[in-house]
């Protein structure tokens, strides 16, 4: 039977320049989402992509020296970032960029949809205010701190005067303070639904949703001197994914989830569902705002630059041991630091001595003692037990998006099998010949790697099928589900002593 439908997005990256650790985490962790829902037997698509119009796209080709200017440029970027989130495992069922003809349609149709569902929204006036270069908008007095834009700080705020086509948002505080407050539309963590709501109850401004012509850019309709402005634009890019305005985009949407940065929810929390509400379409399901990877308390971005690149960070100890270490340390919630030293530790404490450790030992164990096939299942064993509360605690962590503490019960797990080992020592009731408890603890331990390696899926792909091959498991990790496992049978696997699934460097 088919699961429900689950659509989620990520914020599509400007092609100003590559990706940091940053990107990286929201990507990572909207990965892990999507296949946890997967897991879970939902219907998922998972949608990201580039953000390709603005100044900043114009600034960044001609600084290069790009001989085919924008178009050339972001056709690189494209490929630059999904290059990156491919050696990171990214699964996303579709790659949108917002140059493609479905994109431009879609932009249209909904300014088109609003002038008719509210003509009165839509109106031309003059504008003056500072704009920032690198969030590409005008700053409202909240968001400037010592004279600089809070998001970039090291950037000159620009004094801009320009006659443009304007949003009435104005018209959609009470409406959207209501939508948030009952829980409508759910903006989460709390911490930034109660930012959001601040904003909202501080009053909203019309805003400005066009550009005087930029060269780089969509023409807005009616007026061919302004280009519709970019941010107007990229919102729009999660309902370009499904088709819209065409018979059937309802299919995907309204979206279930849109994963963004916290510095970026104003647009996404406020503007973009007003937009939605103009157009008379439902709104996204909920808005998850995670915060900043931070380098010794900086936010890392393009514009500042960053004190160690994603490739390095990558090549450290693997894609996956990274996708461990931002879920884990850094987290999906709040502000968390990278560090050298912390993914270090965390590597060889949690990744190779713990959850490696526990592999290497049960498959070795079952090799030596049964020639690699696994015993018939025994009457239930403590492990049993810590792993049912592990998969009711995890199917809770994760439902309600807390990433740390779902791959944290990964671990817990991993150290009380590990303990197990050494109150069980098989390798003393080999010697004693006591065959039947030896047969009942190596079949426990089996089954636990083997839950663990689908528990571990979302967070480490790439080793949870190293784990999964290694079982010689009777069907592909794929179809496992997360209701399968309270039942996990796997006598008569015949397992394969496995490398090191995550060896420690040389010299440790």
């Amino acid at each position: 039977m088919p699961g429900k439908k689950y659509f989620l997005t990520t914020a599509i990256d400007y092609s100003n320049g590559d990706p940091h650790l940053g990107h990286a985490l929201e990507k990572v962790g909207a990965d892990c989402i999507a296949r946890y829902h997967r897991l879970s037997g939902d219907q998922v698509h998972f949608l990201m992509g580039m953000d390709e119009h603005s100044q900043s796209v114009i600034q960044a080709a001609a600084r290069a020296g790009v001989p085919g200017g924008p178009r050339e440029w972001v056709d690189r970027m494209a490929k630059t970032f999904a290059d990156y989130w491919r050696r990171l495992e990214c699964s996303n069922d579709d790659w949108i960029r917002t140059t493609e003809p479905r994109h431009v349609r879609s932009v249209v149709a909904l300014l088109e949809r609003i002038q008719q569902q509210r003509p009165d929204d839509l109106y031309v006036a003059d504008y003056e205010g500072l704009y920032c270069t690198g969030c590409e908008e005008f700053k409202q007095p909240a968001q400037i701190v010592n004279g600089h834009c809070i998001e970039h700080p090291t950037l000159e705020l620009i004094p801009t005067k320009e006659r443009n086509h304007f949003f009435r948002l104005s018209a959609y505080g009470q409406r959207l303070l209501k939508l948030i407050t009952t829980g409508e539309f759910r903006v989460e963590p709390e911490i930034r639904r109660n930012e959001v709501v601040r904003l909202i109850e501080d009053g909203l401004q019309d805003v400005s949703i066009s550009r005087q012509r930029l060269p780089w850019g969509i023409p807005f309709p009616g007026d061919p001197d302004q280009t519709i402005y970019v941010w107007f634009d990229a919102l729009i890019n999660y309902l370009s994914a499904t088709g819209f305005p065409a018979p059937g985009y309802e299919r995907l949407w309204p979206a279930d989830l849109h994963v963004v940065g916290k510095g970026i929810t104003r647009f996404h929390c406020i503007i973009w569902p007003a937009m939605l509400l103009g157009a008379g379409l439902e709104l996204p399901r909920l808005v998850w705002a995670h915060g900043y990877v931070q380098w010794e308390g900086t936010k890392m971005s393009k514009t500042a630059g960053t004190a160690v690149s994603l490739g390095s960070a990558i090549q450290r100890h693997g894609a996956d041991a990274l996708r461990y270490f931002l879920l884990r340390e850094v987290g999906f919630e709040n502000d968390g630091n990278f560090t050298w030293d912390r993914f270090d530790a965390r590597y060889t404490a949690d990744l190779a001595d713990t959850f490696g450790n526990l592999v290497s030992r049960s498959l070795a164990m079952t090799d030596r003692y049964r020639a690699g096939v696994v015993p018939t299942e025994a009457a239930e064993s403590p492990l049993d037990a810590a792993a049912a509360e592990t998969i009711a605690a995890y199917t809770r962590a994760m439902d309600a998006y807390d990433l740390q503490q779902g791959v944290a019960l990964l671990i817990e797990l991993a150290t009380r099998a590990n303990r197990y080992v050494e109150e069980t020592a098989p390798w003393k009731l080999a010697k004693a010949k006591r065959d039947a408890e030896l047969d009942g603890v190596l079949a426990h331990l089996v089954r636990t790697v083997a839950r663990l390696a689908v528990l571990s899926a979302p967070f480490i792909p790439v080793k949870a099928e190293e784990m999964w091959k290694s079982l010689g498991a009777d069907r592909p990790l794929a179809s496992v589900r997360l209701r399968d496992l309270t039942r996990l049978a796997v006598a008569g696997w015949k397992v394969s002593k496995p490398v090191p699934l995550f060896p420690k460097p040389a010299g440790d």
